[in-house]
């Protein structure tokens, strides 16, 4: 699969020169902002499975970076929430995208009274190596790209989005996952990675090689179905389905006992004392859920507490947990 970067740019050469709603269905609805406007060219060219733009993470005027740029809708919407000159960096590794993406945000800047098209600065450049230096941004970004790349050349894209953010920066991604095998003959489909669809990881393999980039606290925003493999019509003996998965890494230190995850995970206290307290920085008050992560739900069940809820991970995490 030595060229499969090639079929992925010719894969997206095209789809700039020819805008393909059916390239991919992103899960989550189009953002609906006060004076915010989305040229519809946009909209037909978003090549995404899911959002990476979340209003919390967008406070202070932050330095924004989002790499495989598209039609320019995130990159529109994060200009939403920066609103300075080169406020966001999009790069891109195809010129017919730039290009595409440039003319679209002209379009974006007439429909829209308070963008100008340089809040957003537009360089060819790829995930593998990033033209941003070191520890320059605040969020980094990423839709249905990283799922194409193989483990070896995952692993090189992680790291440099871990060098170009800031301490505490957060890397939000959006991508395909399966917990089904995927046969290799699905694998090594050039085309059928590039479409993302057959570079899926297991959830849990995803998340462990976001950590073992560096990243000490990992949310896991939201799952849902996205796409099906079936047999007849793809390579496989099952039915493969994938999902749209929306994490968010954040580039803290390192636990010593290891990364903090989110899956969704909540604990209630229920019983008879003023509150429960294990005196590792985790206090439950009677009736008062708190989100946790995983680390710490496993330590709060080894206890075999009887006075104490600890739910299934739902997959979707909003913030305000124990760490």
């Amino acid at each position: 699969m030595s060229n499969y970067l090639e079929t992925t740019a010719n894969v997206y050469k095209e789809a700039a020169l020819k805008p393909d709603v059916g390239l991919c269905c992103t899960t989550t609805p189009i953002w609906q902002l006060p004076g915010l406007t989305i040229p519809k060219i946009m909209q037909e060219m978003n090549y995404g499975c899911g959002s990476t733009v979340h209003p919390r993470d967008l406070i202070n005027n932050p330095k924004i970076l989002y790499v495989g740029v598209g039609g320019g809708m995130e990159v529109l919407q994060f200009a939403y929430f920066s609103r300075q000159a080169e406020g966001v960096i999009g790069i891109d590794i195809v010129d017919e995208m730039l290009t595409a993406c440039e003319k679209n945000l002209v379009e974006a800047e007439n429909q829209n009274p308070w963008f100008e098209s340089s809040f957003v600065s537009l360089r060819k450049g790829t995930a593998l190596q990033l033209p941003v230096d070191d520890c320059t941004v605040d969020i980094a970004a990423q839709n249905c790209l990283f799922n194409i790349f193989t483990k070896e050349d995952l692993k090189m894209a992680l790291a440099e989005m871990y060098r170009v953010l800031k301490p505490h920066g957060r890397l939000v991604l959006s991508d395909p996952v399966t917990e089904q095998h995927m046969p290799d003959s699905l694998k090594n489909d050039e085309k059928l990675r590039a479409l993302c669809l057959s570079g899926s990881l297991p959830l849990q393999e995803y998340l462990d090689m976001i950590t073992e980039a560096g990243f000490g606290t990992v949310e896991v925003r939201a799952k849902r179905p996205y796409r099906i493999l079936s047999p007849g019509q793809y390579d496989t003996q099952e039915l493969i389905v994938l999902e749209s998965v929306e994490v968010c890494a954040i580039k803290d230190p390192m636990p010593e006992d290891g990364p903090c995850i989110f899956t969704g995970k909540t604990a209630i206290y229920y019983g008879n004392e003023e509150y429960f307290d294990d005196h590792k920085g985790h206090v439950l008050m009677p009736n008062q859920p708190l989100s946790i992560c995983d680390k710490t739900a496993k330590a709060i069940s080894s206890l075999q507490r009887k006075d104490i809820y600890i739910s299934d991970a739902t997959y979707f995490y909003d913030g305000g947990g124990c760490c």
